[in-house]
């Protein structure tokens, strides 16, 4: 049973490993038909060296460990990218994601895009609810993952 005390805040160093196993556990339950195109060591790798260290990361926090995060990237003036927003398996349903959207939009009022896998129903309803509009559809050649994808926007009205 999970508490329902949760704190979002900044991440630090000490998260990565944290917010690396949700990100695992989180793209393995939701898109299972999907090829990850980085094993497990290069995936925990990313969180320390990378988004931890070059993004605005967030992570939400209960029960002592990391049960969600939420990258950003670009400026809080000129919009930006959701880079990441993944929740551990068992917290998805609960209101997290809702947090971690309000959170997302606070941050970057003027605007937000992102990335998601076209076969990723959940997510895309979950972004469509939130306002976000599709913008472009790939074939995967963009990706690593080589996974036809959606790309989708928030403008917030004026």
């Amino acid at each position: 049973m999970h508490s329902d005390h949760v704190v979002l805040r900044r991440a630090d160093a000490s998260d990565a490993p944290g917010a690396a196993d949700v990100w695992l556990r989180s793209f393995s339950a939701a898109l299972p038909s999907v090829r990850r195109a980085h094993d497990d060591a290069e995936v925990r790798a990313w969180f320390s060296h990378v988004v931890v260290v070059r993004y605005e990361t967030w992570v939400a926090v209960a029960d002592g460990g990391v049960v969600g995060l939420l990258v950003l990237d670009g400026g809080e003036l000129d919009g930006g990218e959701l880079e990441q927003l993944y929740l551990e398996p068992s917290w998805r349903g609960r209101g997290l994601g809702d947090r971690f959207m309000a959170l997302a939009k606070e941050r970057r009022p003027d605007g937000l895009a992102l990335w998601t896998f076209q076969v990723n129903a959940p997510a895309r309803r979950f972004y469509e609810r939130h306002g976000f509009l599709a913008a472009e559809r790939t074939d995967g050649r963009r990706n690593e993952e080589r996974e036809p994808d959606v790309r989708y926007v928030w403008r917030p009205r004026r």
